[in-house]
């Protein structure tokens, strides 16, 4: 799999801690870069431990289902993203759910919005993917997305927090695609 694969996995996932780190910045008016930075840490963190929990637990299976690999990546990007879609064209209620942010609230949130990235390790344990290299491209990639997202939420509210959920869901049903079809071109 290429690095720019693997980016635009890590993108198409760091949506939806994008989308709560806007919402987190919307809700907390006067947010000091300390929590935007503990946000993002932590928002990359999970996203890159995450994928490597699914990869090992995975790798168990790996030799059982190498032959159905690129259907099993295909039907769990698909899956993922495709609830990442709908989620974003459900409507939105006008005002954010706001809680007073603390570390606990921001691991709850980090493990929630980190989930997908277990099924994804699970996936890249099938293709054989350097997880080392794909788990640290995606928690990079989430880490700069939600940090970027605080900015822009302090910055625009609202405008862009159900748009960033359907971008990220579309680049992971395309990239679900993209495997499908290279592998069944490829054999």
């Amino acid at each position: 799999m290429s690095i720019v694969t693997i980016l635009l996995i890590g993108l198409g996932l760091s949506m939806d801690a994008s989308a709560v780190s806007m919402s987190n910045a919307m809700c907390q008016k006067n947010m000091r870069f300390r929590w935007a930075l503990a946000m993002a840490l932590s928002f990359g963190l999970f996203q890159g431990i995450m994928p490597l929990i699914g990869y090992f637990a995975g790798s168990v299976f790996a030799g059982y289902i190498s032959h159905i690999d690129h259907w099993i990546a295909f039907l769990l990007l698909g899956v993922i993203g495709g609830k990442m879609m709908f989620d974003g064209f459900k409507k939105e209620e006008d005002e954010p759910d706001c809680k007073r942010l603390t570390i606990k609230i921001l691991l709850v949130q980090s493990v929630a919005t980190s989930i997908d990235a277990l099924a994804i390790g699970v996936s890249f344990a099938a293709m054989n993917v350097n997880i080392w290299s794909a788990a640290g491209l995606i928690a990079a990639t989430t880490f700069c997305c939600s940090l970027i997202a605080v900015f822009l939420g302090k910055k625009f509210g609202n405008l862009l927090g159900q748009k960033a959920e359907i971008f990220g869901g579309t680049i992971l049903v395309l990239i679900g695609l993209k495997i499908l079809i290279e592998h069944l071109m490829g054999a």
